[in-house]
């Protein structure tokens, strides 16, 4: 009996290996260049992707796939139970942003909607998310197309509300891996700005890091201008706070443990000649290390307090330091050996050159939630090359600036960007199956 299954395991291998997966994903870009049009050309905000959830709800339907639509929001997940084995997810993330279009395409977005003040706003997928999506179904088209080459359950999961560190969170509080399956491995990609189409860059560990808005509201005792020995001018506190923050990772934290603090707003004060009652300050944290994100809080709140004690104020009038948790991104970590078996899963597709080893950034993502429930399942995310390849090589040599990700101007090479993201993801499933 071992013999005879472990000929039939023999047989899947060499079957896979087999598979023709270029020719047959090339078959099926016409499609899938349309779907990325369609979605392209319809992006829906945070929270609000309900056209785009039902697209992609039928999409898995045609192709086979049990669907559940309205997850955590508008999330979908399709499963296909194809025989004993692993159960493999796939994610991709489906909002777009408050971005105008400025790319020329012809196929570019037109789509304008009311914000919460009630301004007239673009829409873009200025992240590239539609890439993901359509990478997702045409990796989901080609299981199906050769589910005699797998046995497990595939899990294809639609994630909204990626863009304000919502969507992930929503759809594991309302059973992701309870309800529908417990995953042994999880997928995803995301288009790089600065990798050529046709390539892919994994890091394995850690590959984005912890994201935290935080508020600080700076008061003081406003009054005169022309008087300011009667007042404690926040202003000034705000100005040795912005300072003193920097301190907190160039003398605080180890310098082996990144760590980012930057102030991005400071709004404060209304003429010329007043001293306000408060300043407004807004902040965005990044690091690695969950210690180091504690430490980044921790330090933020005893050296605003310490310099409002200085300047004279009781402690109720010390800054209020608040960490919007709801919006906290954890550090994404790609299991190291998950990551290994997918390099070498997606050179032997791609081929050795086009696969390289990426650096972590300080960009966040919520996909790294999926990798900290308590089902403790392993994750890897691999960067998609997405700058159209002599626009790099120009750009390269000029040493001008590609656009970036969140650019009105970023314009990926989406037909190359596709076919390489499903053939990876793909070839990994694939190999991850054989299991």
């Amino acid at each position: 009996m071992k013999k005879l299954t472990l000929s039939v395991a023999l047989l899947l291998s060499a079957n896979i290996h087999a598979l023709d997966l270029d020719k047959s994903v090339q078959q099926s870009l016409p499609k899938l260049n349309q779907l990325y049009l369609h979605l392209h050309q319809n992006p829906e905000l945070s929270y609000q992707e309900e056209q785009t959830g039902k697209r992609l709800a039928k999409e898995l339907e045609l192709l086979g796939f049990d669907v559940t639509s309205n997850v955590g929001g508008f999330g979908v997940v399709g499963l296909y139970k194809n025989g004993n084995g692993p159960t493999v997810m796939i994610r991709a993330d489906t909002d777009a942003l408050p971005i105008v279009e400025e790319t020329g395409k012809p196929y570019a977005s037109k789509v304008k909607v009311l914000d919460k003040h009630n301004n007239q706003i673009g829409v873009m997928h200025g992240c590239a998310h539609d890439i993901h999506m359509t990478s997702m179904i045409g990796a989901a088209e080609q299981l199906m197309k050769h589910k005699d080459q797998w046995q497990g359950t595939l899990m294809m999961v639609a994630q909204p509300a990626e863009e304000v560190g919502g969507g992930a969170k929503a759809m594991i509080k309302e059973g992701l891996f309870k309800q529908f399956a417990k995953p042994d491995y999880v997928l995803g990609l995301h288009t790089s700005a600065s990798i050529p189409a046709g390539q892919v860059a994994i890091a394995p560990g850690y590959a984005l890091a912890n994201v935290d808005s935080v508020d600080i509201s700076v008061k003081g005792k406003g009054g005169h201008g022309a008087y300011p020995h009667a007042t404690i001018d926040p202003v000034v506190l705000a100005s040795r706070i912005v300072l003193g923050l920097q301190t907190i990772t160039s003398r605080e934290i180890s310098p082996l443990k990144p760590s980012v603090i930057t102030v991005g707003s400071i709004h404060g004060g209304s003429k010329h000649n007043i001293i306000s009652n408060e300043v407004k300050l807004q902040l965005t944290l990044r690091s690695y290390d969950p210690a180091v994100r504690e430490q980044q809080i921790a330090a933020i709140k005893r050296l605003t307090a310490g310099i409002a004690q200085s300047a004279g104020l009781e402690e109720s009038l010390y800054p209020e330091v608040l960490v919007h948790e709801s919006e906290s991104i954890p550090s994404t970590y790609n299991n190291p050996e998950l990551a290994t078996r997918m390099t070498k899963s997606i050179k032997q597709e791609l081929g050795d050159s086009q696969v390289v080893k990426a650096e972590p950034v300080m960009a966040g993502e919520d996909f790294g939630l999926f990798g900290r429930t308590e089902e403790n399942i392993p994750i890897t995310i691999f960067w998609l090359g997405g700058v159209e390849p002599s626009s790099y090589q120009a750009a390269m040599q000029s040493g001008e600036p590609l656009p970036s990700l969140h650019s009105s101007k970023f314009a990926p090479d989406y037909e190359l960007a596709v076919h390489t993201g499903v053939r990876a993801m793909t070839a990994s499933a694939l190999d991850l199956f054989k299991q």
